[in-house]
């Protein structure tokens, strides 16, 4: 792995990862956590709306998700080298800055349920190690190296 930063790679990775992390959103946002926020904010009209524009910011949130994971994925793996340690200090940091830190608010802003907190936090922590796998096998791959 290199250790100069190649931005070129870094938005090849962050693209290719960001498909498995669109995956993961949509899936656990549909199955799990909208019907949850539904229940919860019943009295707000509209409330977990699905349209174009929502779908615009969804994407604008997972760009910014994946590049975060993305760039932890190069960070740690310049310390400790490219290996699943790596991955998973990369995943479980972008966790808590991403998602802990979020749902953690919206419960203490009564705008979610603390029961939505043990399905939507397991899930997006699977989310982020995987997707911080997927970025460090694409580092190891050098995927700049073979397009190139």
């Amino acid at each position: 792995m290199a250790t100069s930063f190649n931005v070129k790679q870094f938005i090849l990775i962050t693209l290719i990862t960001s498909l498995w992390i669109n995956v993961s959103e949509v899936f656990r946002y549909f199955v799990f956590v909208m019907p949850s926020l539904r229940q919860s904010l019943a009295t707000l009209a509209n409330v977990a709306p699905m349209n174009w524009g929502v779908f615009a910011i969804w994407g604008g949130w997972d760009t910014l998700l994946t590049g975060l994971v993305v760039f932890m994925v190069w960070l740690f793996s310049q310390q400790y080298g490219n290996n699943l340690r790596s991955a998973l200090m990369a995943g479980t940091i972008s966790w808590l800055f991403f998602f802990v830190l979020f749902w953690v608010g919206m419960v203490n802003m009564g705008l979610a349920e603390w029961s939505l907190l043990g399905i939507a936090l397991p899930l997006s922590w699977v989310e982020l190690v995987i997707a911080s796998g997927i970025a460090a096998k694409l580092y190891k791959m050098e995927v700049l190296g073979e397009i190139s």
